[in-house]
């Protein structure tokens, strides 16, 4: 599989990104010098440089950073094994063994000890 096709999410996301902060960058020069033509004072690269730093920064930290954590945190969390992520296996695995012994009986120990030894308990 290709790597773009392997991770195509990733890259449109990525193309996303970059069209948007270009896109971002660009307007806020045409604003910048419009404001700074309307109020009669001089246009400096640096001072523009400083503004759009800070305004994309807290764009970001509002925005962006949040839907990090809560998304990318949470899934991380869910990959990793968090005990959060392992709220709800314990019982699972509790209701499934009694359902293999309601339908396999004395044989049930059998088959979860073939399965624990397969499958390790976490």
């Amino acid at each position: 599989m290709s790597g773009f096709r392997r991770y195509g999410y990733a890259w449109i996301t990525a193309a996303f990104f970059a069209l948007t902060i270009v896109g971002h960058w660009i307007f806020g020069w045409f604003a910048y010098v419009h404001e700074q033509h309307a109020l009669g004072q001089p246009v400096e690269t640096s001072e523009f440089i400083i503004e759009m730093g800070r305004d994309t920064l807290e764009n970001w930290q509002s925005e962006f950073l949040q839907l990090l954590w809560q998304v990318g945190g949470l899934a991380f969390l869910l990959f990793v094994g968090s005990p959060q992520s392992k709220e709800g296996d314990d019982r699972r695995e509790e209701k499934l063994d009694v359902i293999l012994h309601a339908v396999r009986g004395e044989r049930a120990k059998d088959l979860i000890a073939a399965l624990d030894d397969q499958y390790p308990r976490k």
